[in-house]
């Protein structure tokens, strides 16, 4: 089985996707999603519309996940892993951005460490 793996690290940004997917699910769901539609104060159309987002969010790492792990396992697959790595990384300055702007602190929107880690693990793969 390891026989086929081409490139360590990008296999390495596929686990972490894959390991930030189910923190996003398991983790992020009862902490984001629960309070979500237990709120009163929003109108069912932006709540509903939140609710997509957080799939699509969920979509969007899962991706991640075999994109990355494809590419591991696939010579040639190189910009599959570029335009992820990207995504990761463009994920990962947002959510920093975001927190400056809006004064947050940084350990309660753990979102850029996750993308962090993915886009440091995917870019010795790219080399």
């Amino acid at each position: 089985m390891l026989d086929n793996i081409h490139n360590y690290w990008l296999l390495a940004a596929g686990v972490a996707a894959g390991l930030t997917t189910l923190i996003h699910i398991f983790g992020g769901g009862p902490e984001v999603v629960r309070p979500l539609f237990a709120a009163q104060d929003i109108e069912e159309v932006p709540n509903l519309l939140n609710y997509y987002c957080w799939h699509l969010v969920t979509i969007t790492i899962a991706a991640m996940t075999f994109a990355f792990t494809y590419a591991a396992l696939t010579p040639g697959e190189a910009m599959l892993a570029i335009m992820w790595t990207v995504i990761s990384g463009v994920f990962a300055l947002w959510s920093i951005l975001l927190i400056a702007w809006k004064r947050q602190k940084a350990i309660e929107m753990p979102q850029w460490i996750l993308f962090a880690a993915i886009t440091g693990l995917a870019l010795p793969g790219l080399f």
